[in-house]
């Protein structure tokens, strides 16, 4: 058997690796904030620098230059003027340059190349032009690396002539190497002391924690196993913790625990079975109740006039909520978006015997109101539960496009025509299923064409709430649909519960989410 570690090696080790971590963030943490506040330091004297130079100057003289590219007298004074600025101001190198969009710039004056030369800009060509575009100095620091100058960092200053105009871009550059070196200096003193400070703190750390914590946990922990392992001690160990804090208070209810555990034991296996039990039945409830919902897509292979596709998610094992579509007949098909009141158990067989219900009084040749009427009157002849349900019913003339709908007390269905965004259809609403007697549902006809779809679903789907009892609102859903409106019925779908759970995050919902597509793709060739 492979030997594990001990509390006290992990303790150590871990101490070890600690110091070792906290020193290697110490450094990398203080060489970068050093390195900014050098970088700034050196930044900001190239544009005192490129100030002074500014104020002297003739931008007007410039902007000459970069039509002419001809030196003339003043050009040879400012050129010498810049010579002794760069030689005694310690700068790496002060040029004058126009930019160009296809990432090269001509120089101005350069000590290094001639008026009118050019060269490729090696630093972010972005924030160069954008300096000279805008007449605005960069906010970020400007790095380049380059073969012919080295590692610089430069400070830019835009040139304008007396109307305004940038006409040149002046540069201060600084080299990297002087201020790596001062950084590099930083972080080795910075890192020895840490290292010195800290192992002094983990060696007197760890002589209290053995003492303190160690110890102590090693005995809980044979005492624990041997109790585990059914040999206890006759005298409890725990007795000898002593620590006057929540170590001892550990110690005394691991004694207590081990005294109720034993009678826990006797129990367990009777309340274990008993639990197995609701399990299978709960399992066994889940698969009844999705075997009468259809499933199976696309549910019509042969038929080419429509798509569509549904999913419901319970909230709980067994659900409420239900969805179906059937064919009447060869040119009627039934859709059916319904939410049972309650949740779990009941609500599920309420659910089961309404869907038959409806089903079986759409089968008989019934329009959509009569259909709902006749379901409500069944259920509200024997409904001792006090239980309902609103639904949406259609029946569909799949020849024709004309959907004849009735509504239950359900959700307004979303609607989407072939060349337009999906929008709520806000039709009349009769009293839920179940609720009273004798109920009269007015129906309504919508006429398809080939590209319109039909969107039905729950309040799961707009009452589905986040962390901060947000709710998830008919406009997000409505934006969701738009999002990918010229999607398959699969694609809106997946793409609509996409937006809920980045919208929930996470959070637990207590309703059933259930929703329907439809899409009327024509009649058939």
């Amino acid at each position: 058997m492979k030997k594990h570690w001990g509390i006290n090696k992990k303790t150590l080790v871990s101490i070890i690796i600690f110091t070792l971590l906290l020193v290697v963030l110490l450094g990398v943490s203080g060489s970068i904030l050093f390195d900014r506040v050098i970088e700034k330091q050196y930044n900001d004297k190239g544009y005192v620098i490129a100030n002074i130079i500014s104020n002297d100057l003739d931008h007007d003289k410039i902007a000459q230059y970069t039509t002419t590219w001809e030196a003339d007298d003043y050009y040879h004074e400012m050129e010498e003027y810049l010579h002794h600025i760069e030689e005694y101001s310690g700068a790496a190198y002060i040029y004058i340059a126009v930019p160009y969009e296809d990432s090269t710039m001509r120089y101005v004056y350069d000590t290094a190349t001639y008026i009118g030369d050019s060269d490729p800009i090696a630093a972010s060509f972005e924030e160069i032009w954008r300096a000279y575009t805008t007449g605005e100095r960069p906010k970020s620091y400007l790095t380049r690396h380059s073969k012919k100058y080295g590692y610089l960092t430069s400070s830019c200053l835009p040139l304008k002539d007396s109307n305004g105009q940038t006409v040149a871009l002046l540069f201060v550059d600084t080299n990297m190497e002087v201020i790596l070196e001062v950084i590099r200096s930083y972080v080795i003193n910075m890192v020895c002391v840490s290292l010195i400070l800290l192992t002094v703190f983990c060696i007197l750390h760890w002589y209290f924690m053995r003492k303190k914590l160690i110890n102590p946990l090693v005995l809980i922990r044979n005492n624990v196993r041997n109790f585990a392992q059914g040999t206890p001690d006759k005298e409890s160990l725990l007795d000898q913790i002593n620590t006057k804090d929540e170590l001892e208070e550990l110690a005394r209810s691991v004694d207590l625990m081990e005294k109720e555990l034993n009678e826990y034991i006797g129990n367990l296996e009777s309340i274990t079975a008993e639990k197995e039990r609701i399990k299978t039945e709960l399992s066994l409830a889940t698969k009844i109740q999705l075997s009468l919902i259809p499933h199976d897509f696309p549910p019509f292979p042969d038929r080419r006039e429509f798509d569509i596709y549904a999913t419901m998610e319970p909230a709980r094992e067994v659900g409420g909520d239900f969805y179906d579509f059937f064919l009447i007949d060869d040119d009627h098909l039934g859709l059916v978006m319904a939410d049972v009141s309650g949740k779990g158990i009941p609500a599920a067989l309420f659910m089961m015997i309404s869907k038959i219900i409806l089903q079986s009084c759409a089968m008989l040749g019934k329009s959509a109101s009569e259909t709902l009427e006749k379901t409500n009157e069944a259920i509200c002849s024997n409904n001792q539960t006090d239980m309902f349900v609103t639904a949406w019913f259609g029946i569909l003339e799949i020849s024709s496009g004309i959907l004849s709908c009735a509504n239950a007390g359900h959700e307004y269905p979303v609607i989407k025509r072939a060349n337009g965004n999906f929008e709520l259809f806000k039709d009349k609403h009769g009293f839920v299923i179940g609720g009273m007697d004798g109920t009269v549902y007015k129906e309504y006809d919508i006429e398809l064409k080939a590209g319109d779809k039909l969107f039905l679903y729950t309040d799961g789907i707009p009452e589905a709430t986040d962390d901060h009892e947000q709710m998830f609102g008919t406009n997000r859903m409505i934006d969701a649909l738009n999002s990918s409106k010229d999607a398959s019925a699969k694609e809106i779908l997946g793409n609509v519960r996409s937006e809920i759970e980045k919208f929930v995050n996470g959070a637990e919902q207590f309703d059933d989410m259930t929703m329907m597509c439809f899409e009327y793709l024509g009649k058939a060739e």
